[in-house]
């Protein structure tokens, strides 16, 4: 194990040690919930009105919570599944060249969700992935993960495999998409899944960030009603499901987004607010304008300088583990 890595796990460890005062306390001082010499909290600071249901703010170079809510509690995580099958695509080591074509085993039979990526179209590896990050389509991830070596069985053991190992001890994975409300975790292991993302994978850093992403000129058939299909060749662009990648005031190092009925409006970020490398989870936002809305407040509030002043720490620098 490289010295950054057991760094990476010294910080892990840390953030876990607090679930157990965070679990069911929503709105409360970190000075009521942590003994510690480094924690200060002013008296009477405000903490932000949040619609989601779990939320948590996690400083990386302090390796400190700076707010939370619910951060223990375990419920669906819809597409920030994602997140973990981007890293194990990539863990793969497979040619992003290399050209996989959906079939209908990519179907989504679940919830009846639509793709833009046609049954029997081929697509590279590292077109699936952008798909997948940026646009959170659900054809792409699943055909990433059946093409993975040993198959799609291996590969959702895998990713079990891997929460295991970061120390996401309340983390499941049935399904690589997050179509399944049987994908399940909490906000503190989701700041675990996140760190070690940013930490780790700059491919990821760099896809999930981008505000848009064109496929190129794609075949497109056009079909209204009572009317003859068209076969028409046309560029396809992608728009970010996290609609703050595309915001000047915004400084995102990473992203996903995710959202189903048993989940609702759930948002994972690494963000650069008022000179904090931060994470930022919100689980179960009432929307997507919502959720949207407690991102935004966190970032006032921490550029309020009314967030917990930790004393600093190194930064961990990013590397491969």
């Amino acid at each position: 194990m490289t010295m950054n890595a057991a760094l990476t796990g010294l910080l892990l460890v840390c953030l876990a040690g607090t679930a157990q005062a965070l679990d069911g306390r929503a709105s409360l001082h970190w000075s009521e919930q942590i003994e510690s010499p480094r924690v200060a909290m002013p008296v009477g600071v405000p903490l932000p009105d949040l619609s989601a249901q779990s939320a948590l703010v996690f400083d990386q170079a302090s390796g400190q919570p700076l707010l939370a809510k619910n951060a223990a509690m375990q419920s669906p995580i819809a597409s920030i599944t994602k997140l973990m099958t981007a890293m194990l695509v990539l863990d793969a080591g497979q040619p992003l060249d290399e050209k996989i074509t959906i079939t209908s085993a990519d179907r989504d039979t679940l919830k009846g969700t639509g793709s833009r990526l046609a049954i029997g179209a081929s697509y590279t590896r590292g077109q699936l992935l952008h798909l997948a990050l940026i646009a959170s389509d659900n054809r792409a991830a699943h055909a990433l993960a059946r093409s993975a070596p040993g198959g799609l069985e291996r590969f959702i053991e895998q990713m079990n495999r891997m929460a295991h190992v970061l120390g996401m001890h309340q983390t499941v994975y049935v399904e690589p998409t997050g179509l399944s409300s049987g994908n399940q975790s909490t906000a503190l292991d989701l700041a675990r899944l996140a760190d070690h993302a940013y930490q780790n994978y700059p491919e990821i850093r760099q896809i999930s960030t981008a505000g848009s992403y064109n496929l190129g000129t794609q075949r497109v058939v056009v079909k209204k009603k009572r009317k003859k299909a068209r076969v028409l060749y046309r560029p396809v662009n992608f728009h970010n499901t996290n609609r703050l990648t595309r915001m000047d005031d915004w400084d995102i190092g990473l992203s996903k987004t995710g959202f189903i009925n048993e989940a609702g409006h759930c948002l994972v970020m690494q963000a650069h607010v008022a000179e904090r490398d931060v994470i930022i989870v919100l689980l179960d936002a009432g929307g997507n304008n919502r959720r949207a809305g407690d991102a935004s407040r966190i970032k006032a509030w921490l550029e309020s300088g009314q967030a917990l002043h930790h004393a600093d720490a190194p930064a961990l620098p990013a590397s491969r583990t």
